[in-house]
């Protein structure tokens, strides 16, 4: 009882217990990807299955290099893709990297009409990241380089790479919030709210039917890639709730008003199940 007594003391008195952190002295743990998730002790973000660092470091763009083997890519031909990544304090090449979603470095590539959609990992090889691809048809095509050099913070950049020949047609978005098919599950999508304003916070609740079987991919229970219908705008997220269960939540914040294509991807029973959202974001500022 007197034990009590004094621990209640000291808590109504403000003085920190010996269990207490003190954040003076005790380091913070944040993800580095998602920061608002934060630890007085080391871990791994529940959310996208990061390493938890004690303090982030500033914010810096890194340089990614892009180049490509043939140098004028055509379509149908394999074409060999090589990433450096250059480290802008010491104007070096980057050797070392973080482990981000069980793999060193993720690649979104979309075409411009967005009939095509890839996540793969390129692979390291002699201090360059290497990948190899077939082009489906000619224009051109966004890749998100998602990556995570050692002592910096995480990283997306973007390229563009044009295959020879004419551009395909654009491709008019509408409104599509439709259940898709995905191949081994159906994913059924609710806005909040409904109607999404630039700049605001956007609730994108998913339900996935079945749901026995879900499984973490690329370590977080999903992938979400948000692309303006004009690809200036790309953004990679995960999910801001899930346990594996039929609902999982993303929020999103869309930086313009626009039309975007959401691809989000879910895995169930060794099938990754793709499918694709078409969103109208309005403006809410009256006078733009």
């Amino acid at each position: 009882m007197r034990a009590i007594l004094f621990i209640l003391v000291l808590v109504l008195s403000g003085i920190p217990s010996a269990q207490t952190p003190d954040p003076s002295k005790d380091p913070v743990y944040v993800c580095p990807m998602d920061k608002d998730i934060r630890s007085n002790g080391p871990g791994f973000c529940p959310r996208c299955g990061m390493k938890l660092v004690a303090g982030v470091p500033d914010p810096i763009d890194f340089h990614l290099n892009l180049s490509l083997t043939p140098k004028a890519p055509k379509p149908h031909e394999k074409i060999h893709l090589r990433f450096d990544v250059q480290d802008p304090w010491r104007n070096s090449l980057v050797k070392k990297f973080n482990i981000i979603h069980e793999e060193l470095f993720l690649a979104f590539i979309v075409i411009e009409d967005l009939q095509f959609f890839v996540l793969d990992h390129p692979l390291w090889l002699i201090a360059s990241f290497h990948y190899d691809i077939v082009f489906p048809k000619s224009g051109m095509y966004r890749i998100l380089g998602d990556f995570y050099p050692e002592g910096a913070t995480p990283q997306l950049l973007a390229k563009t790479i044009f295959v020879t020949g004419p551009p395909p047609a654009p491709t008019a978005l509408a409104r599509d919030y439709s259940t898709k098919n995905g191949g081994n599950l159906e994913v059924e999508l609710a806005m909040v709210p409904s109607e999404p304003v630039a700049g605001t916070n956007v609730q994108m609740r998913f339900t996935v039917r079945p749901s026995d079987g879900l499984e973490k991919y690329l370590g977080a229970w999903g992938h979400m890639l948000v692309a303006s219908d004009d690809l200036i705008d790309m953004i990679h997220m995960h999910p801001f709730i899930a346990d594996g269960s039929a609902q999982m939540q993303f929020d999103v914040t869309f930086p313009r008003a626009h039309m975007y294509r959401v691809w989000v991807q879910f895995q169930r029973k060794g099938v990754v199940n793709t499918v694709h959202f078409d969103i109208p974001v309005i403006n809410g500022n009256p006078n733009p």
